[in-house]
């Protein structure tokens, strides 16, 4: 027994189309906002137990404190 499939893209809608720029603005904002730096340490920061965290003498929260602080009011 054989069977046959057959894959068509879907059509794109103009809404698709006028959609496009922008979701690739945003998807490069993205991005570049997970490249920088307070990513990173926020990415460090996910890394580490509470436990370890209480062995340095830190909490999460004062840990973001001083990642954030000074760009948001946390």
């Amino acid at each position: 027994m054989t069977q046959t499939a057959f894959f068509t893209a879907p059509a794109r809608s103009l809404g698709h189309m006028i959609a496009a720029p922008f979701k690739a603005v945003g998807n490069g904002l993205i991005a570049l906002a997970e490249a920088g730096p307070r990513m990173q340490e926020i990415n460090r920061l996910n890394a580490l137990t509470d436990a370890q965290l209480a062995a340095q003498g830190k909490t999460r929260d004062g840990e973001v404190r001083r990642i954030f602080g000074a760009h948001f009011y946390i």
